[in-house]
């Protein structure tokens, strides 16, 4: 009886590591700066995603990014490249890698790092004496970040 709850233990443990989300901090990106493993093992909601896309407040993705699937959303910008068919050009691992750190994949990128809570430069201190503490989170959640690629994913070529 012991070794079988044990067993089950162990089990119901590794399970549940399996099924944890990945901190930012621990997030593994090859030498292109893809990341295949997803930060929470749950698939992304694609709808979730085109949301968290047009929305001012959370990714807002279109004020750079222009994206027809989404234009019910005003004000797309021209910053970075179209998103139109950039489900056959990136693969999840490449999508998810460009969404937690762009600076991976494109040195010098003004994308901001959506998942990403460490190394940034604060010259506040230095100038004013108000600079934040380094105790915020990510732009995006882990779970928005898998929504996000999995709506990016549905952007084929027509």
């Amino acid at each position: 009886m012991k070794l079988a709850t044990l067993t089950l233990a162990a089990t119901l443990a590794t399970g549940a590591a399996f099924a944890a989300e990945v901190a930012p901090g621990d997030v593994q990106f090859d030498e292109y700066g893809a990341v295949a493993t997803s930060l929470t093992g749950q698939p992304g909601n694609p709808e979730e995603g085109a949301k968290i896309m047009a929305n001012k407040g959370i990714g807002n993705c279109i004020a750079c990014h222009e994206v027809t699937a989404l234009n019910d959303a005003p004000f797309h910008g021209n910053v970075g490249p179209s998103l139109d068919g950039v489900g056959d050009r990136w693969g999840e691992a490449e999508l998810r890698g460009i969404l937690v750190n762009a600076k991976k994949t494109y040195d010098g990128t003004v994308m901001p790092s959506y998942y990403r809570v460490d190394g940034f430069t604060r010259p506040g201190n230095a100038y004013t004496g108000k600079a934040a503490d380094d105790s915020f989170g990510p732009l995006l959640t882990a779970q928005q970040v898998e929504d996000v690629v999995a709506f990016l994913s549905t952007l084929k070529e027509e």
